[in-house]
């Protein structure tokens, strides 16, 4: 019996020093700005550099296609939890044979940028962005929001706020507690999570046209939570979702036609 208790004792505090690490060090496990992949690729596009100010030192290093902020309509793009601006560089190979202008943003704490991310500063980064927009005399009615995997989960807090001209979600989750329960079912992840991008319960709040898309092979984030989003989000609404593709969609003619017809219809 003494040997049992001893036993249950250290499973207990293991089980303890394991729930005290996870909440101080989740941040390093949810952000991934030294990962980088898609480092190959050649740009095939023309863009300017721009810095966008959010507070006194943190500035978001960006990237601008502007074909002209008059003609078109404008595609700002929130990026992933991973990576920096060059991973980004075979969906703007793609995207830039529309007729929109781009802006791609990286976050703080990304790309060189200073700053930590958290799900408030983030959503400060995406609000300076649209307001950078804004000062260029590009109106809400004008930007599609582009979310990208945690992105999206930005990107519908955004849209939650006010309309926009539309908004684009690629590879969706419901939130982020659903998703840690999925790695960590072990875990009581509801307390311990400080980031939650409850995306599934602030998409009913979006009035703008929605575009979501998402591949069934995605081993990353679910595809039933893409599905999910689609079938509470308000109308008018359309989908892309492929039995091939897995978590990074594959950029090709078929997803680039539909974001076409989709920015083209609204």
């Amino acid at each position: 019996m003494k040997y049992l208790f001893i036993t249950l004792s250290s499973i207990v505090v293991a089980y303890l020093v394991v729930l005290v690490f996870i909440y101080f060090y989740q941040r390093n496990l949810l952000y991934h700005p030294s990962e980088n992949n898609y480092q190959n690729d050649e740009i095939k596009f023309k863009y300017e550099e721009v810095n966008i100010e959010v507070e006194n030192e943190i500035k978001l290093k960006s990237w601008l296609i502007n074909k002209d902020f008059n003609k078109f309509k404008t595609l700002l793009i929130f990026h992933g939890n991973a990576g920096d601006l060059s991973n980004r560089i075979y969906k703007l190979n793609e995207l830039n044979k529309l007729e929109i202008n781009i802006l791609l943003i990286s976050w703080r704490g990304f790309s060189g940028n200073k700053g930590s991310p958290t799900e408030q500063n983030l959503y400060k980064d995406a609000e300076a962005a649209i307001m950078w927009l804004n000062k260029k005399n590009v109106n809400n009615n004008q930007i599609i929001l582009y979310g990208e995997s945690l992105g999206t989960g930005i990107a519908v807090e955004m849209a939650k706020k006010n309309d926009f001209n539309s908004i684009i979600l690629e590879s969706p989750f419901t939130s982020i507690e659903n998703s840690a329960k999925i790695y960590y079912p072990y875990l009581p992840v509801k307390y311990l999570l400080k980031d939650r991008y409850d995306t599934i319960s602030k998409i009913k709040m979006v009035e703008s046209p929605i575009m979501i898309m998402h591949g069934e092979k995605d081993d990353v984030v679910p595809f039933s939570m893409g599905k999910e989003l689609f079938e509470k989000a308000n109308s008018p609404k359309q989908s892309y979702f492929t039995p091939e593709d897995d978590h990074m969609m594959e950029f090709n003619s078929s997803l680039l036609k539909n974001i076409k017809d989709f920015i083209e219809k609204y």
